[in-house]
This record gives C-alpha cells, structure tokens and sequence, in this order.
C-alpha cells in the first residue's frame, strides 16, 4: 500500500518505491500550491481562494503519510477518501484561479495537468483498495 521506512520483504519493495514516489509528488504538489498561492493578487477574491487552495493544496500529503500508516483496510480507504476529496477541491480552485484570470493560465496549466494525474492516481488506488476488501470480505 503504502512505503515504509522499516525492513521490507522483496516482493514490496516495488510497491514500496511507487508509494515513495506518490508521497514525493504530493509533496511538490503542495509546495507549488504554496508557491502559486503567494503570488496571487491580494484582491478579495486572490485572497479568498489562496485561503481555500493552500488548505486543500497542501493537505494531501499529510493525510497520505495518514493512509500509509492505516490501522485497517478500511481506515485506509477513509484517509485516500480524504487525499482525494482535497485534491478535487483543489482543482476547483486551481480552475476558478484560470477562469477568474488572477494568474495566467500558462502558469496554472502545468499544476493543473498534475493535480488531474493525482487525482486519477488516487482515484484508481482507491478503486483497487474497496475491489480487494469487497474480494476478500466475503
């Protein structure tokens, strides 16, 4: 599921440096959240959707290293809930940021296509997560 920094069988250790991999990109997800946030205007509208974007912009990544150390299969599936609902939010602000035109849509082009993919990526883990417990539950 999720990498782990503790002694690994061989046969995770795949699955282990695609979870690091995801823990990384969420991470650079946040801090170019945090990035564009701080260069948005300081109108009220910048300032109203910096604040709901550096929220939901930068909450993925804790609340996936919140998944990777899940008490169950079903806490798991509850905190990728969370990773993904903040991550759509987020590309609902990233989108209003395009439309409103605070920043150019050059610049927001590239966060954007990455939040889509993290979406997609989460999106399927958590299709795969309830796929396994419904398999193995009955």
């Amino acid at each position: 599921m999720c990498g782990s920094r503790n002694a690994i069988p061989e046969s995770h250790r795949v699955s282990e440096a695609k979870a690091n991999e995801l823990e990384d990109r969420l991470l650079d997800f946040a801090v170019r959240i945090g990035k564009l946030v701080d260069s948005l205007p300081e109108t009220r509208m910048g300032k109203h959707i910096a604040g709901q974007l550096v929220r939901a912009g930068t909450a993925p990544a804790p609340n996936y290293g919140e998944a990777c150390g899940a008490e169950s299969k079903n806490d798991f599936i509850h905190k990728m809930g969370i990773v993904f609902k903040e991550l759509r939010e987020s590309r609902i602000w990233i989108r209003m940021v395009i439309k409103s035109e605070l920043l150019p849509a050059k610049r927001m082009n590239a966060v954007l296509d990455e939040c889509e993919q993290l979406c997609n990526i989460i999106g399927k883990s958590l299709l795969t997560a309830k796929t396994n417990r419904s398999k193995h539950s009955n």
